[in-house]
């Protein structure tokens, strides 16, 4: 990505013309996306192209999970105490436009992501990243940048904040 290319929150974005070939995560954008961000729902980050073209957005909110659904060797290694539930970062959607697909703005949208999430944990806390998969493909997607699934969940996954904090201290 040059710098041309920027990461920003929605805002007065032309949003009628992104396509991502699904359907629902278009409709998202399209007609929710604003009103969630007016409620305090769910913020989302756009990445736009130099003239102000939508490529792809992501969306971040505050979640909680059961510890009880976290496998249990996590639990021990994370040292985490035995809250009945533990804060997260619900990564609830990613999409790219169909223009872009293929040339790593999913990805360049993830770390964006991963990186805003571990960066708010200095004002909200937050155990992890966390994602519902929308099919086995994008839960594929995510467990090649090292997310892990919660047992009873195949499509739901996380990603634990002390391996976000070591990815961002390797990245350039």
């Amino acid at each position: 990505m040059t710098a041309r290319w920027r990461i920003e929150p929605l805002a007065d974005h032309d949003r009628s013309t992104f396509s991502s070939g699904v359907e629902p995560l278009d409709r998202y954008l399209r007609q929710q996306a604003g009103q969630d961000a007016k409620r305090h729902v769910a913020t989302t980050w756009l990445l736009v192209d130099p003239d102000g073209v939508i490529s792809g957005y992501y969306t971040l909110s505050a979640s909680s999970v059961s510890l009880d659904a976290l496998p249990p060797d996590q639990v021990k290694r994370l040292k985490l105490p035995r809250y009945p539930q533990v804060p997260v970062t619900l990564l609830g959607r990613l999409a790219v436009n169909a223009d872009h697909q293929g040339k790593g703005f999913g990805r360049i949208l993830l770390v964006d992501a991963l990186a805003r999430s571990f960066r708010a944990t200095a004002r909200v806390a937050s155990l992890a990243v966390s994602v519902d998969a929308k099919d086995d493909d994008a839960a594929r997607y995510y467990v090649r940048f090292g997310f892990l699934p919660f047992p009873d969940l195949a499509q739901r996954l996380f990603l634990p904040m002390t391996v976000i904090a070591r990815l961002i201290a390797d990245s350039p």
